[in-house]
């Protein structure tokens, strides 16, 4: 980012994670465009609305809000904030709505979503993923409530730099982009390592959240289902390790420390569900688990969980 010079951005699916983040980059001063589709009406008549513990209560009206990406003006940088289960379909939106040589960066969980995403994309656009950690939901049309976190930490994935140098110079660049507004956010050398760590916390919450009907104090309050939790966690490091990726010590021990306490909180798959949603099975079940049984390694916990939730899937839509 140049001194002095301000992208643009553009917030392809502002729901939760990107309107909150789309409204801290706007705050901040970064000319911000925002996608939408059901909740376009409401945006326009009265902007993005955040009640943030943190923050406080923001509001960004007008917001500069469209209902098609044609009618975008070109984005330096792109916000990816849709659910996994939606990229196809988003990915002539993210073409549209992008400048020469933009960067897309996908602020979404689970393995393999930038691997979809990238064939649908000119080789043109660098592709990154950015892994959040906050504590965020969509409470009513442009009305998001962000109970605690915020974190982004942002990793490489392809486009037109090949050498690490490069890469990570347009990781710094998006890490900046995040600070500037007041958010945490870290360069992650090797993305991949970084899924598989964010899989950690989201693999036990979000599963149990839907097959337990419980948010995360009531989660974490119970002798058996935090028993339930740590198996499921130790059982993603095995997985991360199989596949290469070495998880620090102690790590898995830091979120459930940090889950305990923070504000009960029902995970995005929790919200899915309750709206009749599709659930990200695929990218945070699914794709793990064949990652790691290729290389030998049996996650059977991790594996019934994923049985019962594509079995409460396929009933609830």
């Amino acid at each position: 980012m140049q001194a002095g010079v301000k992208p643009r951005i553009g917030v392809i699916g502002t729901g939760a994670i990107g309107g909150f983040y789309g409204v801290m980059l706007a705050r901040a001063g970064f000319d911000v465009h925002f996608l939408l589709r059901s909740e376009f009406g409401a945006v326009v008549e009265s902007g993005l609305q955040v009640d943030s513990a943190i923050h406080g209560a923001l509001t960004l009206n007008p917001a500069q809000a469209y209902c098609s990406a044609i009618d975008m003006p070109p984005c330096d940088w792109l916000l990816v904030g849709a659910k996994t289960t939606s990229n196809a379909e988003l990915a002539p939106a993210i073409v549209q709505a992008a400048a020469e040589g933009a960067k897309v960066l996908l602020l979404q969980n689970g393995l393999g979503v930038e691997d979809d995403l990238r064939p649908m994309l000119p080789d043109s656009l660098h592709l990154l993923g950015g892994l959040c950690l906050i504590c965020v939901h969509r409470v009513g049309p442009g009305v998001i409530a962000h109970q605690a976190l915020g974190a982004v930490n942002v990793g490489y994935h392809s486009g037109p730099c090949h050498d690490q140098a490069g890469r990570l110079a347009v990781v710094e660049e998006a890490a900046t982009l995040f600070r500037v507004a007041g958010i945490d956010s870290q360069a992650m050398p090797d993305l991949q390592q970084a899924r598989w760590q964010k899989l950690v916390w989201n693999v036990p919450y979000n599963g149990l959240s839907v097959l337990l009907g419980a948010s995360t104090t009531p989660l974490m309050a119970d002798d058996q289902s935090r028993a339930l939790i740590r198996t499921l966690m130790a059982e993603v490091v095995q997985g991360a390790h199989a596949c290469g990726h070495a998880i620090a010590p102690g790590y898995a021990d830091y979120l459930f420390a940090m889950t305990e306490k923070m504000p009960d909180y029902r995970p995005s798959m929790h919200h899915d569900y309750s709206h009749g949603r599709a659930l990200e099975l695929d990218a945070i079940y699914a794709r793990p688990l064949a990652a790691a049984k290729a290389l030998g390694c049996e996650l059977p916990k991790i594996e019934a969980l994923y049985q019962a939730l594509a079995f409460m899937d396929r009933r609830n839509r």
